[in-house]
């Protein structure tokens, strides 16, 4: 949205920078404008333009609309497309200082060509080749590795060598040092989640490279397993009123434990979906105090009720197949397959075999606001239209949207702050 007016407007016709005048042939106030007040009207807006100044009764809908409006729209990437570029990538660029990763950024076409996945969140596909290290830096976004495929890799955070393997999550916090060193004799793909258009958003982004290629490496490796505590590092469904602005202690969690945790909370509910969300084990808040990172098993069968959420979210699917709506669009997806749902989207999954999907999301940030709203519908989604991911020679083909749904609660919706 545009805000700027540069030139006058007559009634019902859009100012050039999509304002509107406030009534259709009338004044502000009410009532027909005379041919002279409209002509002062015009003066008025050229003026105030000229000077960068903008009137509100033109702009109040767009600024306060009853429900959001995220720029970011439903969008998903498919796995083979992902893996055979990253591959690509590794054979014809080098990591070096400059790039410094090898990444390939999700670009939600919502957002007019910036690298983004969401408006607040960053979502990517990395890899490093046989031998390779990708240079020791530390910026302010924070960020997480969730590991796709791939052994022999080890991310050293502030000096304490993490180990990396399938399914595991690792944290690089905001201003840590942190570099990524293979040992393997094959690539390592991960997923990049950060916050960094957040932090761009609040001005506020540092970047600093190491003085040397990669920090000194120290014995043993994954201290923090043993140093964070003994506390839970998990909670079911997600954190709700634990609020804290320090990263947790524990910088990598295990997908031994990760998926022991989930077939024990599977075994314990009747429900079609489970739930955890990773957390500090010393105070139980979100991993990050910007992001947060959950995992979730869909059972065999399994058909989830909607659910509109504040705040962006972007799924990675771990393990199994199935399905989303999002907004009336259905969307097919497979291990491998990256996908966003954008805030106040209704969201709601299947799977006919069962699935693993990992997320990340930026709840910590609307919780500490105080702004953090649910609502689960009570009957599933029309579905619109199916939509079909792009390949390099095709775009993708999205279902027109489904139209949006006031934010008003029925009896039956269930509503959660």
């Amino acid at each position: 949205m545009t805000y700027g007016t540069t030139a006058s407007a007559r009634d019902g016709e859009e100012l050039p920078s999509g304002e509107q005048l406030s009534t259709d042939g009338e004044a502000p106030g009410g009532g027909e404008a005379p041919a002279d007040e409209e002509a002062q009207l015009a003066s008025l807006y050229r003026d105030l333009a000229a000077v960068d100044l903008h009137p509100l009764w033109t702009i109040t809908r767009n600024l306060l609309p009853p429900t959001p409006r995220p720029r970011s729209v439903p969008w998903l990437w498919s796995a083979p497309v992902l893996t055979d570029l990253a591959e690509r990538a590794l054979r014809l660029v080098p990591v070096e200082r400059g790039g410094e990763r090898r990444v390939l950024s999700l670009g939600n076409p919502g957002l007019g060509g910036l690298p983004y996945a969401a408006g607040t969140l960053w979502g990517a596909i990395q890899c490093l080749g046989q031998g390779e290290t990708a240079p020791a830096h530390r910026h302010t976004p924070g960020a997480i590795r969730f590991i796709l495929s791939g052994d022999g890799v080890a991310t050293t955070v502030d000096g304490d060598v993490c180990d990396m393997h399938p399914g595991d999550l690792v944290l690089t916090p905001s201003w840590n040092w942190h570099d990524h060193s293979s040992t393997s004799d094959g690539p390592m793909l991960w997923f990049d989640g950060l916050d960094l258009p957040m932090i761009e958003a609040l001005d506020a982004v540092f970047f600093e490279p190491y003085p040397d290629l990669r920090q000194p490496e120290e014995t043993p490796h994954n201290r923090s397993e043993t140093t964070a505590g003994p506390g839970p590092r998990f909670v079911s469904g997600a954190v709700r009123d634990v609020v804290d602005g320090r990263h947790s202690p524990l910088l990598v969690y295990r997908w031994t434990d990760t998926d022991r945790e989930l077939t024990r909370l599977a075994a314990e509910s009747a429900e079609p979906l489970v739930s955890l969300e990773f957390v500090s084990p010393q105070t139980g808040a979100s991993v990050l105090p910007t992001m947060n990172c959950g995992m979730h098993r869909l059972a065999p069968g399994a058909h989830t009720l909607p659910v509109r959420r504040t705040g962006n979210a972007v799924f990675v699917v771990y393990r199994g197949s199935g399905s989303s709506v999002i907004d009336g669009q259905r969307f097919d997806w497979s291990a491998g397959d990256m996908f966003v749902v954008p805030s106040w989207a209704a969201a709601e999954h299947t799977s006919a075999e069962g699935a693993d999907l990992f997320s990340i999301g930026d709840s910590p940030v609307l919780r500490a606001l105080g702004i953090y709203r649910e609502l689960t519908l009570a009957a599933p989604q029309s579905v619109t239209g199916v939509f079909t991911p792009a390949t390099p020679a095709a775009p993708a083909v999205p279902a027109t949207p489904a139209a949006p749904v006031t934010s008003a609660a029925t009896n039956q919706d269930q509503v959660r702050s």
